[in-house]
């Protein structure tokens, strides 16, 4: 069996265009709560004229049966898997106009993956922040959202590499701000972000160097909606966005009037599993597999992040530093 792309019904609303054309794959806009989906997700498809790239890269893509044959006989023997997708926008995921089918890099690498190993996904959508929890408990066997590998998350998870992102900020054109090198240049500013992130955690755990260095600390407001985070930075209630590298640069690309100002922090990105997991072989071996045969470039073209690429999948590698 292979994977599909499976489309997911949910009700829609109309967000303004400079909400629905933000961009962070990592973060999500839909909520799930302990007893299973929220019913009432909401599908935030970008505006009107957004163009969402829908060429097919992986239709193509073939069972790879030495690959296959990495995987536990159970797993061959069901021939499907539980994934969690967090939906937010591109290039990581985000819904087509038609408020139901599922798009963005995270969807082509978790499908052509699929494909290669023989098995269909049944893909849930969770929020970004539900979605590693439910991984420890065992809803899901293996979770997509731009999870950035750190060595907090490699203690109770494993992860399967697949492209390089990682942090970076974005502000409005009249900021002051050109590059930020370090938080301290932040300090008496609104910095918006996504709740439950690795850029939360960055920007928590940093909050003193102010304080340290007699400043004025900066403040963190988070978004587990992205319209409202970008919102947010137009109307000027926050100064300054930090998200993925390559959410960022396709916002700024999208929205009027912002500006990408730098790459802060490299992270390699990967398929999420519990710890000790035994898919992450064959999950290696696929990505690699899709590296030889093309469909690893043409999925990173399609989408814009041909700087993400990786040389190799690996297997909870150690945190960039």
């Amino acid at each position: 069996m292979t994977a599909t792309r499976t489309p997911l019904t949910a009700p829609r609303r109309t967000v303004p265009r400079a909400a629905a054309l933000l961009s962070t794959a990592a973060l999500a806009l839909t909520a799930c709560g302990p007893g299973g989906a929220d019913t009432g997700t909401v599908a935030a498809g970008p505006a009107p004229g957004a163009a969402i790239p829908t060429t097919d890269v992986v239709s193509a893509v073939r069972t790879d049966p030495a690959v296959a044959a990495l995987l536990p006989a159970a797993v061959r023997a069901r021939g499907t898997l539980a994934l969690a997708s967090s939906v937010g926008t591109p290039p990581g995921a985000t819904y087509l106009p038609d408020g139901k089918t599922l798009a963005g890099q995270d969807i082509d690498f978790a499908d052509a993956v699929g494909k290669v190993l023989g098995l269909r996904l049944t893909r849930e959508v969770a929020s970004f922040e539900a979605i590693l929890p439910a991984l420890g408990s065992g809803r899901y066997d293996v979770g997509t959202g731009n999870f950035g590998v750190t060595d907090e998350r490699r203690k109770t998870l494993d992860f399967v590499t697949y492209v390089n992102d990682g942090q970076g900020f974005a502000a409005r054109r009249d900021s002051p701000l050109k590059k930020v090198t370090a938080l301290t240049q932040l300090c008496g500013l609104t910095v918006a972000t996504g709740a439950g992130t690795t850029f939360e955690t960055t920007l928590e755990k940093n909050r003193h160097l102010c304080r340290d260095a007699g400043k004025q600390p900066y403040d963190v407001k988070t978004y587990a909606d992205q319209g409202a985070l970008w919102i947010s930075l137009q109307q000027g209630r926050s100064d300054v966005v930090m998200s993925t590298i390559n959410g960022l640069r396709y916002a700024v690309r999208q929205q009027p009037g912002l500006r990408f100002l730098n790459e802060f922090k490299r992270l390699d990105v990967g398929f999420a599993f519990k710890k000790g997991t035994p898919l992450a072989p064959a999950f290696r071996a696929a990505v690699n597999h899709l590296k030889q045969d093309g469909t690893y470039d043409r999925i990173l073209k399609k989408w814009g992040t041909g700087p993400s690429a990786l040389a190799t999948s690996r297997i909870s590698p150690p945190e960039l530093h």
